[in-house]
């Protein structure tokens, strides 16, 4: 056996071995220089534009320019709501590395507070990555000097100075004009989000939100160059934002005024309409609120402290408030009495202070417990006899009588232009049935002639029925915005009047009466207005109403004095001016005012001493109760 030392070496095993070798070498290092080459096909040729674009997305950012929102004049040039300058902290989570514990360090440095947090995280929620959240509005100059020296210490979060809503006038038009406030999810689905880019309000309520699309304009973009930490280098490209056009009102700051005071310590609701084409002159609703504190968000404990006020400040009385219209109602009765033939204008109804339907013992009491003795269309309307009313609605009937007030939108909405207007509500025999499963009684038919029982109207309504009384029978829709102005316009672009046909009333006789019957109301002798008539340099036709608030026994007598105020009667007053070419119209609610002669018809004197320029106060006679 030989010693393996003294084997002698296999040189062709040897060369082999290590040809074998340098082949697998050679073969790997081709892999791996074509997956190399194949690599570099796909970074610089067939996906180039996707990694060119993520590339240019660490030094480009694209940056949306949200439009300027158009401001809000009332019809004499008076700013309504204007855009005012602030600084907000901002966060893009994308480029924050811990966002928790950023956010607790702000906390520490500019003392946000809980609440501040919580919003944030809310918002947040809403909004993706790579999109700027609000951590805090309205930044004080201290509290903007003291982030930026410590700037440095938070990539991703920035001071930004924006625009934001103001309401210069506060609360004085609230429920007309409304207010805008941050975007919710909600609304983040019907809106074009594109659009939107950067913009954090929209136009919540009143005009804010029914002109959104007018108002809010087009957004822009600039292409804008970044270092590392994010901040802007150098501007590449912009395409300014369009701002959103302004828009013109018919309101009038001095009605609006002076109607909000007029109305005093009452909740209540005033609503002025230009007879010849439907303007909105004031529209008041009180108690009313500031809408600045809805701009950038109300706190938590500030809503609930509105939400919960049995004042109810933010219900629009003007649209949605119900009321009966009592003796306001009587005009239109009589107008359907004439044009149906059941009464003359000379036709005599007998008052002894009560009405009762045939074959019944029960009294439908008038105001006047005395009565008013034989009353005419015209001192019926002048004394506000409720006996001759119930006469004329038992004649008339619900069904007719019904039909006929549709004409005048009772029980429909006018149309303003404005959100959330109520139907009110004008009670019919088919109502009844299907509301409550109940046949209709002759009785209600009486009160419904007196603007009583399940009538329910709104303000403005009342005021738009009034309108087209004045104006007989031409009906325009109730409108806030006058005209619209853009950068590109050289004036003002009028908004149309929006008509509807005139009634089907058959005799301008009939329309005669009743205009000069409500003339009666406040400058008969007898008139239940009278007090306001004095020192006009024209005729106004109105009608007074005082609706209960509940009810009370037959022979029980309301006394103001043993009530709680909340049960006092509310008081109306309707009236268009002048009487023989109206210009304007008036709807005046008051709740728990007491007597619409006392309490309301006095306000509309003043609205209308304001509207012409009147300086004479009219003598203070002694009101009668209606």
């Amino acid at each position: 056996m030989i010693d393996p030392r003294h084997r002698l070496k296999d040189h062709f095993r040897e060369s082999r071995l290590v040809s074998n070798r340098l082949i697998f070498a050679g073969i790997f290092s081709l892999i791996l220089f074509g997956i190399i080459i194949f690599r570099l096909v796909m970074l610089q040729i067939v996906d180039y534009e996707h990694f060119d674009s993520l590339s240019n997305r660490n030094r480009v950012d694209i940056e949306p320019l949200p439009p300027q929102r158009g401001l809000i004049y009332d019809r004499n040039g008076v700013l309504l709501a204007e855009n005012i300058p602030t600084f907000s902290l901002e966060v893009i989570p994308e480029k924050v590395t811990n966002l928790d514990e950023t956010i607790a360090e702000l906390a520490d440095l500019l003392s946000l507070t809980q609440e501040d947090i919580e919003a944030f995280n809310e918002r947040r929620k809403r909004h993706r990555a790579f999109e700027e959240i609000v951590v805090r509005n309205q930044l004080t100059q201290k509290e903007v000097a003291l982030f930026s020296v410590n700037r440095h210490r938070f990539p991703g979060v920035d001071v930004v100075g924006r625009l934001i809503r103001h309401y210069p006038q506060g609360p004085l038009f609230a429920h007309a004009v409304g207010y805008v406030g941050r975007i919710n999810q909600q609304e983040m689905q019907v809106i074009d989000q594109q659009n939107y880019k950067g913009t954090l309000q929209i136009g919540k309520t009143g005009v804010e939100h029914q002109y959104e699309d007018l108002l809010h304009g087009t957004v822009g973009y600039r292409q804008v160059e970044t270092n590392v930490q994010g901040r802007t280098v150098r501007e590449l490209f912009s395409e300014p934002a369009t701002a959103g056009q302004d828009l013109y009102l018919h309101l009038d700051i001095n009605l609006q005024k002076a109607a909000a005071e007029a109305l005093g310590e009452y909740n209540g609701s005033v609503v002025i309409l230009d007879t010849r084409n439907g303007g909105v002159l004031a529209l008041v609703s009180k108690p009313d609120y500031d809408p600045n504190a809805f701009v950038t968000g109300i706190s938590t404990k500030e809503y609930a402290a509105l939400r919960d006020n049995p004042e109810q400040p933010l219900f629009n009385r003007a649209l949605r408030g119900h009321y009966p219209p009592g003796s306001t109602f009587k005009p239109f009765v009589a107008l359907a009495g004439l044009e149906l033939n059941v009464v003359t204008e000379q036709s005599r109804t007998f008052c002894p202070g009560f009405y009762r339907l045939p074959g019944n013992d029960h009294r439908y009491r008038c105001w006047k417990r005395v009565g008013h003795g034989h009353v005419d269309l015209k001192s019926a309307m002048a004394e506000s006899c409720d006996v001759y009313f119930y006469d004329l609605a038992h004649a008339l009937g619900i069904d007719r009588l019904h039909g006929f007030l549709d004409y005048f939108g009772f029980g429909r909405q006018t149309g303003i232009d404005v959100p959330g207007e109520s139907k009110g509500l004008s009670p019919s025999r088919e109502w009844k049935r299907a509301q409550r499963n109940q046949a209709w009684f002759p009785g209600e038919t009486l009160i419904s002639g007196i603007g009583q029982g399940f009538n329910q109207t709104t303000p403005v309504q009342l005021a738009h029925a009034t309108a087209t009384l004045g104006m007989m029978g031409t009906v325009y829709k109730p409108q806030l915005a006058r005209a619209t102005k853009s950068d590109s316009d050289e004036g003002m672009q009028l908004i149309g009047v929006q008509q509807a046909e005139s009634l089907p009333i058959q005799k301008s006789s009939n329309w005669q009466a009743v205009i000069e019957s409500m003339v009666e109301v406040v400058h008969g002798k007898r008139g239940t207005a009278r007090h306001i008539g004095e020192k006009l340099p024209f005729k106004i036709a109105g009608k007074t109403g005082t609706a209960q608030v509940f009810g009370i026994a037959q022979d029980a007598k309301y006394d103001a004095d043993t009530l709680a105020k909340k049960l006092h009667d509310h008081a109306l007053f309707m009236a268009f001016a002048p009487a023989d070419e109206p210009e304007i119209a008036i709807a005046v609610v008051v709740e728990n005012g007491g007597s619409g002669s006392a309490t309301a018809a006095p306000i509309a004197r003043k609205l209308i001493d304001v509207y012409f320029g009147i300086e004479t106060k009219a003598e203070s006679d002694e009101p009668v109760d209606e």
